[in-house]
């Protein structure tokens, strides 16, 4: 009886050893206090949601640059993520798992592994999508566990979007010890930038190897950190999936900005800046989703760009990194382009021809459709390069030349899978999105011969259980398994390559990796119509 007492208090008291350390790993001090996490009970694996990186943007710091976090006493809880910022329902493929919405919304998420390492561990910082209008960092398709898993401590970030973002007005700019307004988004990105500088160590983390990545405005926001001289030097490495500042959301001169600005505000009923701020947070939504709102864009400010981006990736003066970008192999339906139009061979000549009114013969030769089984793959492309795939391959392109770092690029061809048998009639949307009432109107997609806008986002990050949309294969798996480990290579190395990869070679051999069941390198075949493109723009 009494060894049975004895080993009961034996094992009683190692228990409270292992949670008093399981507990101590899970807190962590940062530069503003100390944080508390939590371990994930299958993978060990630790999170840290809803840190704080900025003081609340609101009041009178609506509409300026972040400010440092206040310090706080005790242990801060970090056990759910922060409010999302304010935003619109608009994509269908947003999961949110946010504590709610608000103004209050400057909180990034960190995924360490299970296991502390000996040595600094590589950073991945991820920047989500949503036009910068929408998204959170709370979406599963982000989340970090699965790359902690390998290794690396990942990170997602909130910043502001739609009129919080990126509301430029006169008022704003002489307010301003920079003399800029507008870019509040990409400054947030920034404030981020440096708070893992000086917190990531704490957690792990090597803060001189930061890799940033983002899909959609999360790689237009990717483009943007390399360029600007604020974020430069905080970074090692840059992902971008679909987009970038060389034609996707393209910042515009900031006396442009600022009129727009100025017409947003005829619209909200306010007369000053004073006015505007009066406003709640919930007005200025509303305002934003009023038809004919003027559209709000980044903007050269002369501070977060000292000039046009274009000019600074040219000059050579941009963050000199090692890039991995791409975009998909059917980014928009043909839809996008023809309309409702039926995909006929004269349909796609006359929308040509309407579009490149002086050019068209070019255009047709780039694109060519000789019968009408060829027209859907033909206005595929041309919608994909228009809307996102020339901007991706501009910003390698211009990276390639003047960055002196190996550039690498790829085209995800995976199409998703159908949707699981419990979804009911719903079809799948634009983005990823979901039509959950394929009769209210909105007609459904036709199945995409590619990889419509977003869809690669749950493959590269491993979270494709996370999506439970999509009946997953074991074709999927291994696609995912691929992309995953290339990113985390890069993220380690500056280099995807790694045992039982193919080989994935440099953008300047005129190659690029071809992401999909059977994943190959390929000659790149586009860059005759991108060099077109950038006959059009004025970039060559």
């Amino acid at each position: 009886m009494k060894k049975l007492f004895n080993y009961i208090t034996a094992a009683f008291f190692l228990s409270l050893v292992l949670a008093g350390s399981a507990f101590a790993q899970n807190r962590v001090k940062t530069a503003a206090g100390v944080v508390e996490g939590a371990s994930d009970r299958n993978t060990g694996v630790r999170s840290f949601k809803g840190i704080p990186f900025a003081q609340p943007p609101v009041g009178a710091l609506r509409w300026q640059a972040p400010q440092p976090v206040n310090h706080w006493e005790g242990v801060r809880e970090a056990d759910q993520f922060g409010p999302r910022c304010m935003q619109n329902p608009i994509f269908g493929d947003m999961g949110f798992r946010s504590n709610g919405m608000s103004e209050d919304c400057l909180y990034l998420n960190v995924w360490t592994p299970a296991k502390p390492s000996k040595e600094p561990l590589p950073v991945l910082v991820y920047f989500y999508g949503g036009g910068f209008v929408a998204g959170d960092g709370s979406e599963a398709r982000y989340q970090g566990e699965s790359m902690a898993q390998k290794n690396i401590v990942a990170l997602t970030v909130n910043y502001r979007l739609g009129v919080f973002g990126l509301l430029a007005l006169p008022e704003l700019t002489k307010e301003s010890p920079h003399h800029s307004s507008g870019n509040y988004a990409l400054l947030d990105q920034n404030a981020a930038l440096r708070w893992v500088e000086q917190n990531i160590a704490a957690f792990g983390g090597d803060p001189k190897r930061v890799t940033i990545a983002g899909e959609s405005a999360g790689s237009v926001s990717v483009s943007a950190q390399m360029a600007s001289p604020l974020s430069r030097k905080l970074i090692a490495g840059a992902i971008g999936e679909s987009g970038s500042l060389m034609g996707t959301l393209p910042a515009i001169p900031l006396s442009e900005a600022e009129q727009n600005g100025l017409k947003f505000a005829t619209f909200a009923g306010a007369d000053s800046l004073a006015a505007l701020r009066a406003l709640s947070a919930q007005q200025l939504l509303e305002v934003s989703a009023k038809r004919d709102v003027p559209f709000l864009s980044l903007n050269i400010d002369g501070y977060f760009f000292p000039k046009a981006p274009a000019e600074i990736y040219a000059a050579g003066e941009q963050a000199h990194v090692p890039l991995l970008a791409g975009s998909n192999s059917a980014e928009l339906p043909y839809m996008a382009l023809l309309g409702g139009d039926k995909p006929t061979v004269e349909n796609f000549q006359k929308t040509v021809r309407k579009l490149y009114p002086d050019r068209s013969d070019e255009v047709l030769k780039l694109y060519p459709v000789a019968t009408d089984s060829e027209v859907i793959d033909a206005a595929q492309d041309l919608a994909s390069d228009r809307f996102i795939s020339y901007s991706t391959w501009k910003w390698i392109d211009l990276a390639a030349k003047t960055g002196g770092q190996p550039t690498y690029y790829y085209n995800y061809a995976r199409p998703r899978p159908p949707m699981r048998a419990e979804m009911g009639n719903a079809t799948p949307g634009l983005a990823g999105g979901v039509v959950k009432d394929p009769g209210n109107g909105m007609p459904p997609l036709p199945p995409m011969d590619g990889a419509i806008h977003s869809a690669e986002i749950e493959y590269a990050m491993g979270n494709l259980d996370a999506n439970k949309v999509y009946a997953w294969t074991p074709d999927d798996y291994k696609v995912s398994t691929v992309m995953q480990e290339y990113f985390a290579n890069f993220i380690k190395t500056g280099n995807p390559n790694g045992a039982g990869l193919p080989k994935w070679p440099t953008f300047s051999s005129g190659q690029r990796m071809t992401i999909d069941v059977v994943t190959r390198a390929e000659p790149e075949k586009v860059s005759a119509r991108y060099r077109f493109f950038d006959q059009l723009n004025g970039k060559q």
